[in-house]
């Protein structure tokens, strides 16, 4: 065996010239060789005593849960050997170079500061948390702590991501400046103010006025009454108070200067300590000198809108260099989630708006019924739909009850059932037959475009006749809460949606007991992902007649009760579509408080009309309205008489007003002008308008229908 085998198999932990059985070519090594191995050692080896811990690489403490490796094997193969490739090798051959033993279930002692102090972070760099030291809260277990300064990179990224994340889960504008501050405190800061524009821009819009800062929210760490340390905080009324007086921002001035750079910048120089002066007021003089307090604009989209301040206490470790640009990301987020927030709100005010006026601000109060009415949107984030519902008076003490759906909840839905509300609106002023209602929606849809569908449920109650006249288009059919309690579903047609085009629709007339409890909805209430139409219905009609056992027999559950209830059917995972609700509780008009008459138009029939009505009058006990009746229907039927060339209806009405209507067979609509002293006529119907409480004129099917109300006395 040669000098150059015995090396390769020679044991790396015991030197060659102590081994035994080595030749003497073991003494005859290369000095190179040697010297490259000692290189290869120190390279590997712990620092001296003496050398500067800077220059020195700090050992990394290996996790707890990562066990500890086993030593290498103190016999290599001759492969590992000559290619001098294996663990533990040196630089160049690698040969004869004793490999690195680490021990990772070891604890590296603690880093040491340039003056051999232990680091009083607890780590590497300042990373960790001193001992007895709540990083949440930012109190410590002695006074003169605080946050712990971020003296490493990865460090600041972790917290800049963590408190980002927290940042952008904010919707409004509230949670994302609670979101700021509850990241910043304690984890950066003591305290934190945040100054928003007053009011904010939106959008593009340029404010006209001058840059006025209000102060929108504060958070602070709390004072530790444990310990009884001093407040390390400045003592600023905002933080105490949460208020502060609204800071406006001359042109050219300091604070003006910091905003329009915006980068934070520390309250330290001259400028800086005038710009937060003229942010904070009076109290900026309790905010401590030097690097204890960071000024950072907050620059949305186009502009500047604001400011936040974060403050360390005096006995605190001040803020360093990089902290500006941690201050300047957490801004930046706040600032740009702020300004959508912004957009956001105005989004959703001019979807709250539109649904608002497509929808009727406050229900009629038709004679002889009693409506309730709900909507609910699809979602927060849809507040806009298609679903509408409607209540029209009629003449003749009618009112038309409508229900519609237009397919879709968006923008474009919203438009066209305001389009298609508006129509029914106008043709139910021209008294048509429900049938013919939706046969002109269905028209009035197709003009719109192809792929404008939309169902529709119309309704004419009449509370003299308590009858009800339906046509359906398509729609859910109407349930009716008789008072007994007992739930009916109403069999109507269901008939074509709106927008079907060629298709006649039919109504029917139905029995409206007084008493009785008419419901219109749309398929949202009754349909979702978990049940099919019929089952919503089913389950519709048990709540109604479980909310009747409820009040018992006789006693019809109160209206807005009865609409809450309702909805409170709706479980999680029901709210797939808007919904829209009307109820009518039948009350009708008894036959001893209606008078009618009809009346050939000939001179004698105003006064005809006169009798008959101070007849009616006497036997109600209404003789206080004698005179009044008397001379105002004297005029209406003198103007009916004069047109007119058929048979006029004279009707008298006693509900909680008393009410006149004359209906004849022409078209024409009486007009109120102001009569010329030389003009004979003219006049009749200025009386009307100064005497009545309300007057009014309907056109009709067959003509037209003139109407005046007066106060019971």
């Amino acid at each position: 065996m040669d000098s150059t085998s015995v090396t390769e198999h020679s044991t790396p932990d015991t030197p060659a010239s102590v081994r035994p059985g080595a030749g003497p070519a073991r003494s005859t090594a290369p000095r190179d060789r040697r010297q490259g191995a000692a290189d290869a050692r120190s390279e590997h080896s712990q620092p001296e005593t003496g050398a500067d811990p800077a220059d020195a690489p700090r050992p990394r403490p290996a996790p707890d849960s990562i066990p500890a490796q086993p030593k290498p094997s103190r016999r290599r193969s001759a492969k590992q050997a000559s290619g001098g490739k294996g663990k533990g090798g040196g630089r160049g051959s690698g040969r004869g170079v004793p490999p690195v033993k680490t021990t990772a279930a070891k604890a590296a002692p603690p880093a040491s500061s340039p003056s051999g102090a232990p680091d009083p972070s607890g780590g590497p760099g300042g990373s960790g948390a001193p001992a007895g030291k709540d990083r949440r809260s930012g109190r410590a277990a002695g006074p003169g702590s605080g946050p712990v300064p971020m003296r490493r990179d990865g460090e600041r990224l972790r917290f800049v991501g963590a408190a980002t994340r927290r940042i952008a889960r904010g919707m409004d504008l509230d949670e994302i400046v609670m979101g700021l501050c509850r990241a910043t405190v304690p984890a950066f800061a003591d305290a934190i103010l945040v100054h928003l524009r007053e009011p904010l821009p939106v959008g593009d819009e340029r404010p006209a006025g001058p840059v006025v800062l209000r102060l929108r929210r504060t958070d602070r760490i709390p004072p530790d009454r444990v310990s009884g340390a001093p407040d390390p905080l400045p003592a600023l009324p905002a933080l105490a108070t949460g208020e502060a007086p609204d800071a406006e921002v001359p042109p050219g001035s300091p604070l003006d200067e910091v905003l329009r750079g915006v980068r934070p910048v520390f309250a330290d120089s001259p400028s800086a300590r005038e710009a937060l002066s003229g942010l904070l007021g009076e109290g900026a003089d309790a905010v401590a000198t030097g690097q204890h307090a960071i000024l950072a604009p907050l620059r949305g989209r186009r502009r500047v809108i604001g400011a936040a301040v974060f403050l360390r206490g005096p006995e605190r470790i001040p803020f360093e260099g990089d902290d500006l640009l941690v201050a300047a990301q957490l801004a930046t987020h706040s600032a740009l989630g702020i300004d959508k927030a912004v957009l956001y709100g105005r989004e959703a005010y001019i979807a709250d708006e539109l649904q608002r006026t497509m929808l009727p601000e406050t229900l009629p109060r038709p004679t002889g019924v009693r409506l309730a009415s709900r909507y609910l949107p699809a979602a927060q984030t849809a507040r806009v739909g298609g679903d509408w519902y409607d209540a029209i008076p009629l003449p003749g003490s009618r009112v038309a009850l409508v229900v519609g759906d237009v397919m879709g909840h968006s923008m474009t839905s919203a438009a066209i059932m305001g389009q298609l509300r508006t129509t029914a609106q106008t043709l139910a002023g021209l008294d048509l037959p429900p049938q013919e209602v939706l046969h002109h929606l269905d028209e009035q849809a197709q003009r719109l475009g192809t792929d404008r569908m939309a169902t529709c449920l119309y309704t004419v109650y009449d509370p003299v006749a308590h009858r009800i006249t339906i046509a359906n288009a398509g729609h859910p059919p109407p349930v009716l809460l008789h008072m007994d309690g007992r739930a009916e579903v109403l069999e109507v047609p269901a008939g074509a949606p709106i927008g079907v085009g060629g298709v006649d629709f039919e109504a029917v007339e139905l029995d409206a007991p007084a008493g009785a409890t008419l419901l219109l909805y749309t398929d949202g209430l009754v349909e979702s992902r978990l049940r099919d139409v019929w089952t919503g219905i089913e389950q519709l009609r048990d709540k109604l007649e479980a909310t009747a056992r409820l009040t018992g027999q006789d006693h019809a559950p109160p209206l807005e009760a009865l609409c809450d209830e309702v909805l409170d059917m709706l479980g999680p995972g029901d709210r797939d579509d808007d919904i829209a609700l009307l109820a009518a509780r039948f009350e009708g008009i008894a036959p001893s408080d209606v008078a009618s008459w009809e009346l050939y138009p000939e001179n004698a029939a105003p006064g005809q009309a006169r009798r008959l009505a101070r007849t009616a009058l006497e036997n109600w006990g209404l003789e206080a309205l004698t005179d009044s009746v008397q001379l105002l229907v004297s005029e209406v039927v003198t103007n009916a008489v004069r047109y007119s060339n058929r048979p006029i209806t004279l009707r008298l009405l006693r509900t909680d007003v008393l009410r006149c209507e004359v209906v004849d067979d022409v078209p024409q609509l009486p007009r109120l002008r102001q009569a010329r002293a030389t003009d004979e006529g003219g006049r009749g119907l200025y009386l009307v308008s100064r005497l009545a409480r309300r007057w009014g004129a309907t056109r009709l099917s067959a003509g037209k229908a003139v109407w005046f109300e007066l106060n019971h006395p």
